[in-house]
């Protein structure tokens, strides 16, 4: 290892060392998908410890408190919709930790605590227990997310950081499909022991998670900022709120193929209800294979936001190739019509989220990445809540017409991307560098 990416990543004893290894030239040009040995793939085996975890959770949570503990599917609902507002709320005081006490430490108490929570969901059978519960799930998970970007700020160099949440992600949604096939299983048995062992799992993954995480060299805290300023300053950071609200309506692309899809093929094409599932599974295949091509080249400020507005297409055209199919086609013209258009949108979703990652860490000062990466994490829970109420109304009663103003929209945030966050750079007096002298600072071969 070249002494300035030591110097970067902290010293490593040489018996860690030793177990981290690394991979000879031909190999890593077959394994493609993994990132370099050392901390980058440390953090990749962590998440996808997690993301086996969450996959089983999900799958099974829903059916479990309703049929397993008796609660009403309106009573779920409100309580995890009060659960995810406050834990988007969460993210920033919680990332703001992360950058005081060290980004390692605060992300290992939160997976551990997130790992206690869910073993808790197996003897809770109170409403009031299960509102502290799940509230403590939704905090811990948005500032675990926000702990982790601060880790991957403080381990990896600013030039490999894009690559790597590729690659995090494209090992998330392989963790996703292996927990939502253990889920199945416990699905299809049906049994209260079969539900919990899918629990089980879940506290395992986080457990697991946390374990991983404290091979990482330990990252110290991030130094003080020396302008004076607020302890929660992203909170008055008016222009990288602006930044956040302009991804947040990229977000809007989320509950698409989770929600919207499959009561669109229900209402127009019944007969091939299966296809929904489907296309969900194509996008996680999608995703898990393409990702890390999607983001190659994204090192700077420039390059990102050509990544987002070129997202911003893509997405339009999605949109415009599904409002087609609400016209009078045969079944295997919707069919073939829902495919296109689902093709186009993961191509989009990636451009969108590798160059959102690097925004997201461009605009963020040092010293305060955590609180930063927290405020910017929100845009997932406004997508998630305000999505499904907005789509339903405006896609399913708005048939083409609908799609293609929706389509207009993600346009619109997609080039309005770019000058949003020059405008936000050059607030803050802070200069991004360009994409030549942030690829200088990567060793080579990185």
């Amino acid at each position: 290892m070249p002494t300035d990416r030591a110097a970067r990543w902290g010293s490593l004893p040489p018996d860690r060392a030793a177990r981290w290894g690394s991979l000879p030239p031909d190999r890593a040009a077959r394994w493609g998908s993994l990132p370099p040995a050392g901390p980058q793939r440390t953090l990749a085996a962590a998440q996808l410890a997690v993301a086996v975890g969450d996959g089983a959770y999900y799958t099974c949570s829903a059916l479990y408190f309703t049929r397993v503990v008796g609660m009403s599917p309106t009573s779920l609902g409100l309580g995890l919709t009060l659960a995810w507002a406050l834990g988007s709320v969460a993210g920033v005081p919680l990332g703001h930790l992360a950058d005081r006490r060290g980004p390692r430490r605060t992300s290992v108490a939160l997976a551990l605590g997130t790992a206690a929570v869910v073993a808790a969901f197996l003897v809770i059978r109170s409403y009031p227990l299960f509102l502290l519960a799940v509230c403590l799930y939704a905090t811990a998970q948005s500032g675990l997310t926000a702990a982790r970007q601060a880790l991957v700020a403080a381990l990896v160099p600013p030039g490999q950081r894009t690559a790597l949440l590729a690659h995090i992600q494209s090992t998330l949604n392989g963790g996703l499909a292996v927990g939502a096939a253990i889920g199945g299983i416990a699905l299809s048995v049906g049994t209260r022991a079969a539900y919990q062992t899918a629990f089980v799992v879940t506290a395992l993954g986080f457990l697991i998670g946390a374990l991983v995480l404290r091979r990482l060299p330990e990252a110290p805290p991030a130094a003080a900022p020396s302008d004076g300023g607020p302890r929660l300053a992203v909170l008055r950071d008016r222009r990288y709120a602006a930044v956040t609200a302009v991804n947040a309506v990229l977000l809007l692309r989320m509950p698409l193929l989770s929600l919207i899809i499959p009561l669109w093929i229900a209402a127009r094409a019944p007969g091939i209800g299966w296809l929904g599932s489907a296309l969900f599974v194509l996008n996680t295949l999608a995703v898990l294979a393409f990702q890390v091509r999607a983001a190659r080249g994204i090192t700077g400020l420039d390059p990102a936001a050509r990544a987002v507005r070129s997202a911003g297409v893509l997405l339009l055209g999605s949109c415009a190739v599904f409002g087609l199919s609400a016209l009078d086609v045969p079944v295997w013209a919707v069919g073939a019509l829902l495919v296109a258009a689902s093709v186009l949108q993961v191509a989009g979703e990636m451009r969108q989220s590798a160059g959102s990652w690097q925004i997201a860490f461009d605009l963020a000062p040092p010293g305060r990445i955590g609180q930063y990466q927290g405020f910017f994490g929100t845009g997932v829970a406004v997508a998630r809540t305000l999505g499904p109420l907005l789509l339903t109304t405006l896609l399913l009663d708005g048939g083409l017409a609908g799609w293609l103003v929706l389509g207009g929209v993600f346009l619109a945030a997609g080039y309005a991307m770019g000058p949003v966050a020059r405008w936000a750079a050059r607030g803050r007096g802070h200069t991004v560098p360009p994409p030549a002298a942030v690829a200088a600072g990567a060793s080579p071969g990185a």
